[in-house]
């Protein structure tokens, strides 16, 4: 039986859901704030700050598991409640993450109790991941689902742009508490995080969105999903990917701040072209990979690479005086990022390899060199990270009809890679430095540039 989603009329339910991607896009970003905040605060080493990541998006991987096993028995919130309702929950539990986060600092309570919040705040992202993506794809036409899905995400990294540069500015200035140096600085941002939280779970509530469930044949009951090699290779790609988005943005703080010599504030600037860089390129990836035709892709590309810069541009220059001839290399490397889309010609797997490949030059560019262009190498890393979630996960549950969810808890599960690869480079950096550390991000796209080429085929029915 097929999942039954109008694919008329979804105008409002992409607004909401990119309102939605946007919000937990900036949620997640402030995590790299807060290991330089906390860090300081409780006088952390490397692996210590990054456990931050860890508490975070282990639940991700803890709550997808549960997810994961009572949908094969039809109990999970999507087949007995809706995408809609899944939804909100999730949207409920995240905005009491943030009160009690808040709490936490307003308390002064030990660093255990931040990371208890995270871990909530984590499995209330949880049920938005399992429910949103997959809705996203499949209430349109199969083949711009990937085209779609961008769109979203890069909603979603304008959260992660902003949270870096907003996040920045109020928790490391505007709210600082220097006489007490407590965590105090992080309570008014917190407080409003899930006061949003709540007003977007009411909003949705209330909204026209068709509450569609998903059903389950009794044949595809006993079948198993990691029968299929492409949807287990898949969920590993998603391992990678997010592993590596996370540690890179996790430590790229510590490493400007220990090889380029700024401030901590001026640090999480430079860090918001990072997050940038993936809004920008997922903009660009929405419009590569519709139906337009090349000439208007390419007008329509040019002129949103074009608006992402200067809006990036514009929020720091104001927040942070960072100037143009300080960030100016950066549109060498959106260049390059708008060459390779071509180079894609609108092929999720060929694209998805073509990116995973540059980072690879790129991170040893990071490593293996000095000054601006290595900051800017690894900074531009965001930029051909962008399409990379977008394009494993509709590989990923291509032709899967109504076991679509089934499969995506599996690979929301596999987020785990933000918890396990931040702390795996964390104490690479505790033992030879934040500078090699980058090594461990290189093996993830490794393995990105093999699924791109071979993985996502592999089982895949061509019919």
């Amino acid at each position: 039986m097929k999942t039954k989603i109008k694919r008329e009329n979804n105008i409002i339910p992409m607004i909401s859901i990119t309102v939605l991607f946007f919000m937990w896009g900036f949620i997640t970003s402030l995590n790299d704030i807060l290991i330089p905040y906390l860090k300081g605060i409780y006088s952390l080493s490397h692996f210590e700050a990054n456990i931050v990541q860890f508490a975070f998006f282990i639940a991700y991987f803890l709550g997808s598991a549960v997810f994961y096993l009572f949908s094969k028995q039809g109990k999970d919130p999507i087949t007995l409640w809706g995408y809609k309702t899944t939804i909100v929950i999730g949207l409920c539990i995240a905005s009491l993450a943030c009160f009690l986060f808040a709490g936490a600092a307003y308390f002064k309570l030990g660093f255990a109790f931040f990371l208890a919040s995270l871990f909530i705040l984590g499995l209330g992202l949880t049920f938005l991941q399992i429910a949103a993506n997959p809705f996203v794809a499949i209430i349109g036409s199969p083949d711009t689902a990937s085209s779609r899905l961008n769109l979203s995400q890069a909603f979603n990294s304008l959260g992660t742009t902003l949270g870096p540069a907003l996040g920045g500015f109020f928790i490391f200035s505007f709210f600082l508490d220097n006489s007490s140096q407590g965590p105090s600085a992080v309570i008014i941002p917190y407080l409003v995080l899930a006061t949003l939280l709540a007003v977007l779970a009411v909003f949705i509530h209330n909204s026209k969105i068709r509450n569609e469930t998903e059903q389950t044949s009794e044949k595809h009951k006993r079948e198993s999903i990691f029968k299929k090699p492409y949807v287990v290779l898949g969920a590993l790609g998603i391992f990678f990917y997010v592993g590596a988005e996370v540690t890179i943005g996790s430590n790229m703080v510590s490493y400007l701040k220990e090889t380029f010599t700024v401030s901590e504030q001026t640090a999480t600037a430079f860090l918001s072209y990072y997050w940038g860089g993936a809004m920008i390129g997922r903009f660009l990836g929405a419009v590569s990979l519709s139906r337009m035709k090349t000439l208007k892709k390419a007008s329509y590309m040019l002129v949103l690479a074009v608006a992402g810069f200067v809006f990036i541009f514009t929020v720091n220059y104001y927040l942070h005086a960072l100037s143009f001839a300080q960030v100016s290399l950066f549109l060498l490397f959106m260049l390059v990022n708008y060459l390779c889309f071509h180079l894609g010609k609108g092929n999720s797997s060929r694209s998805l390899a073509i990116f995973a490949f540059v980072n690879v030059v790129l991170l040893f560019t990071g490593i293996f060199s000095q000054g601006a262009l290595a900051v800017w190498a690894l900074l531009s890393i965001g930029l051909f990270n962008s399409i990379m979630w977008s394009n494993v996960f509709t590989l990923a549950i291509d032709r899967l009809g109504e076991r679509t969810a089934e499969a995506s808890s599996i690979l929301i599960m596999m987020i785990l890679g933000g918890a396990i690869l931040p702390p795996v480079q964390g104490m690479a950096a505790d033992c030879m430095g934040i500078r090699y550390s980058f090594l461990v991000p290189v093996v993830s796209y490794l393995y990105l540039f093999f699924y791109g080429i071979k993985g996502y085929a592999m089982g895949l029915d061509k019919r």
